[in-house]
């Protein structure tokens, strides 16, 4: 874990090399001075500058200017807030895309990237490397030992763009060559008799343009996501060459982007980094009034899928993480202003901090006059002036300076763990199992399947771990924690069913057959292992297996299948008799049904259907100590709320009955403090009762147990528990 201030950081991107365009009225050196008192009396407590003005430190080859930023971190250090410093290697500047054309990235072979927007280079090229390495030498070791700076984000956002250059495509040959050996091992495992694509030669090898063949494009995506890990990872080395001990090194990850493999690429840094856009106003609503068919994309639409973003971050490395980027106020361009209501920003805020995060980081502080970006909002607007953005989010501040450490790095809850596939999505991308409304493929389709689970159980009031699937039993993956923080070398199948009791794997159809096993041995030893659709179909070439699914998995599940439909209409759900699974009479079966032939597994609910109610949604089966369930459907949000509540009948939480509008997040401090985070996400004021004695952390208000606690519309509370409740792992859920 990175050495971090031991509070939560608050602050903004700050870009005061814009100065002279977006505010002509006042010298920059004025325009500074207000810029940081008004931080300052908002309890800033960090800004990261730097990142998107190559053409500002050099501009023109090998001319340098280095010197304008000593001012920000001069003023910043002056009232005491720190620098986070971004090398600004994702928008080259034009003299180096006019002196080396070849660098410009092709989006198809031979078809070259327009300049004009960012991230339109070929980052492998060597003339690239030379000028990027270069600029990152000069302006790290120009700045390295500046008091203010605490870290370094090397480039911004990366994995936009899939590289189709010639260079490229000869190291994924020679990638493929070192991994297979030799064509014809790679005709086996692919499968290229198909359609006469059998290789003589490497040289066979076709570019991915028009490839159809599933092998071939998740072993190229898979090289594309480790080019930009290497990229990410050389960075951060010559970064480590000059950073002073305490400085860390990250990056700022957006999760959606194609080119990012999450969990590979944060190994190579000191915390991971990510970039939570939401939808604001009615999209933080509950009850959630979102569709279950909106697409959730770089911006997310409802209060669940912020905390599954915030999930998400916090998986990468199984650690807490920094928030660099989220809503100042509108997010996205001109044609989509939504502004938070009163209280909005606290609110997001708070859910990311109890979900893991130790900075919040607004993008950015002025909005901008010109560019792309120009209805982003910052936290002032485009008169400079402050208003209610900066009210709110000074309100915020001072939350945080009282919380003090308490809040810095908590480790957060969760009744069920969910299993994600990047191969695997990787996979239904190119060639998805649904279609969309129009009968057209889904590229959508993975978090289709996962998503549903972590909707339900967030509707059930059950917090959720992620872990990449490689972090269950790969030895470089993330294990249980240490003296000095999580461990990161793999897990047993014991050691899970003590951090992990309930596993939840839904699609998880690219696998290998050790983490099968891995799997079983976890059932075995006590887990509550759920298996939802397509998981297991496939072997880690994505070749379908040859047993019946789910494959090695079988005699441990109790039920095997060779047969599956698509759904075009819900289908009702009904629990059978004797079923300790509650099914709610409007339960429904969406877009997915696998025939599930029971072999020795108890049934819990059925089809209602003259055709698919031959065979069950839902079944269990004792395994050795543990259990293992299968779903057989995309389950709907009622059906998938009544799963998550059997699967872990008590939450961790403590709170119970909750309005429709309130969650209650809770998580543990470094010092082994419980924490509860109360939202209402409502116009209208809630009441709950306290299921323990606590303490209101930014007041310091006593709450007795049982006694009532008032949320106001788009209300927040910080609260401690003053009692013996302490942090301990949950016990392994296995519903009879």
């Amino acid at each position: 874990m990175a050495a971090l201030p031991a509070r939560v950081l608050f602050g903004a991107a700050y870009y005061h090399e814009y100065t002279p365009a977006y505010d002509p009225e006042l010298q920059p050196d004025e325009r500074l001075k207000t810029d940081l008192d008004l931080m300052a009396e908002a309890n800033f407590t960090v800004i990261r500058v730097g990142e998107s003005v190559w053409s500002t430190w050099e501009p023109e080859n090998g001319r340098f200017d280095l010197d304008w930023l000593q001012p920000v971190l001069d003023g910043a250090h002056e009232r005491g807030i720190s620098v986070i410093i971004g090398t600004p290697t994702y928008a080259a500047p034009p003299w180096l895309a006019r002196q080396y054309p070849e660098i410009t990235a092709e989006s198809a072979t031979g078809q070259r990237l327009g300049w004009g927007a960012r991230q339109e280079i070929d980052f492998t090229h060597p003339a690239f490397r030379f000028h990027a390495e270069r600029v990152i030498r000069k302006m790290v070791a120009r700045y390295v030992d500046h008091p203010a700076v605490i870290g370094w984000q090397v480039d911004n956002e990366p994995g936009l763009h899939l590289f189709h250059n010639r260079g490229v495509f000869q190291r994924f040959v020679d990638h493929l060559r070192e991994k297979y050996g030799d064509v014809e091992t790679l005709n086996r495992e692919w499968g290229l008799v198909y359609w006469s694509h059998r290789l003589s030669t490497w040289a066979d090898l076709w570019t991915p343009d028009g490839n159809e063949q599933p092998q071939y494009d998740v072993a190229w995506r898979e090289f594309q996501a480790r080019q930009v890990t290497e990229f990410i990872g050389w960075q951060a080395d010559l970064v480590r060459e000059y950073a002073r001990p305490g400085q860390f090194v990250t990056t700022c990850i957006s999760y959606t982007r194609q080119g990012v493999e999450d969990d590979e690429m944060t190994d190579r840094l000191d915390i991971a980094s990510g970039n939570p856009y939401y939808d604001m106003q009615d999209g933080l609503l509950l009850p959630d009034p979102t569709p279950d068919t909106h697409e959730q994309k770089w911006k997310t639409t409802g209060v669940w899928s912020m905390y599954q973003t915030a999930d998400w971050m916090f998986s990468s490395r199984q650690e807490p993480f920094l928030v660099t980027e989220t809503n100042a106020q509108s997010i996205g361009f001109a044609w989509d202003n939504r502004p938070g209501y009163d209280g909005q920003w606290r609110q997001a805020a708070w859910a990311h901090v109890a979900r893991g995060a130790r900075m919040i980081e607004y993008w950015q502080w002025q909005t901008l006059r010109f560019g792309a970006e120009t209805y982003w909002g910052g936290v002032l607007p485009h008169s400079g002036q402050h208003g209610r953005t900066y009210a709110e989010i000074a309100r915020l501040g001072a939350e945080f300076e009282a919380a003090g450490p308490l809040v810095a790095g908590l480790e957060p809850d969760a009744d069920i763990t969910m299993v994600y596939s990047m191969p695997s999505k990787w996979l239904m991308q190119k060639y998805p199992p649904l279609a969309t409304a129009d009968g057209g493929p889904d590229a959508a389709a993975y978090h289709r399947f996962f998503d549903p689970f972590y909707r339900g159980a967030f509707d059930a009031g059950r917090q959720v771990r992620i872990v990449h699937a490689r972090q269950l039993h790969d030895p470089r993956g993330v294990g249980v924690p240490s003296a000095e923080g999580w461990g990161r070398e793999g897990m047993t199948p014991e050691e899970a069913v003590k951090r992990h009791p309930v596993l939840v794997a839904p699609a998880l159809y690219v696998v290998d057959d050790t983490l099968l096993d891995w799997l079983e041995a976890y059932a075995r030893a006590g887990g509550h292992l759920v298996l939802g659709p397509r998981t297991a179909y496939a072997d880690h070439e994505a070749r379908a297996r040859h047993e019946p699914t789910p494959g090695r998995l079988v005699p441990a599940a109790g039920v095997r299948y060779d047969e599956f439909s698509n759904l075009t209409d819900e289908v009702p759900v009904r629990a059978m008799p004797g079923s300790p699974l509650e099914v709610p009479a409007d339960a429904t079966a969406t877009q997915w049904i696998e025939g599930l032939a029971v072999v020795d597994a108890d049934v819990l609910a059925g089809y209602e259907h003259p055709h698919f109610g031959h065979w069950p949604a839902v079944t269990t089966r004792r395994h050795g100590e543990g259990r293992v369930t299968c779903v057989g459907t995309v389950p709907g949000r009622d059906l998938a709320r009544t799963l998550a509540e059997w699967l872990a009948p008590a939450a961790r939480s403590g709170w119970r009955d909750l309005p429709a509008s309130v969650t209650a997040t809770t998580g543990t401090s470094p010092d082994g403090r419980r924490v509860h985070i109360v939202h209402n996400w409502s116009w209208e004021p809630a009441s709950v009762p306290a299921p323990v004695a606590l303490s209101d952390a930014l007041t310091g208000t006593s709450i007795l147990a049982g006694s009532t606690l008032d949320l106001g519309a788009w209300d927040v509370r910080v609260l401690v528990s003053t009692d013996a409740d302490r942090a301990s792992a949950p016990e392994a859920a296995n519903p009879s």
